[in-house]
């Protein structure tokens, strides 16, 4: 049975991920996005997107979109669409978040 230093040093021989033939990790972080911007300036807050969503969107949700942090597709389409609702025009997902 191996102990606890001997599993550190097989897990520190193992390398990164590109070294090991597997994908390097994704960023999850991207920085305040045009949504925070667009929100600033319309005088939005967080609660007003999820009061005006009609598919079940957090909080927690607006805020990583303003944030920058990672969203799903389908999470960024609830922001796009509750901001739409609430704004009173179309507002298109690549208007609103710098990556895809």
């Amino acid at each position: 049975m191996k102990t606890a230093n001997e599993f550190k040093e097989d897990r520190s021989r193992a390398g990164s991920a590109e070294e090991s033939g597997g994908k390097p990790p994704r960023s999850i972080e991207y920085g305040p996005q045009p949504l925070d911007r667009i929100m600033v300036e319309r005088g939005l807050k967080n609660h007003d997107l999820v009061a005006a969503s009609k598919e079940g969107l957090t909080h927690k949700q607006v805020q990583k979109g303003r944030k920058g942090r990672r969203l799903t597709r389908n999470a960024q389409d609830k922001i796009a669409a509750a901001l739409s609702e609430a704004v009173g025009e179309r507002c298109a997902v690549e208007l609103l978040f710098n990556y895809r």
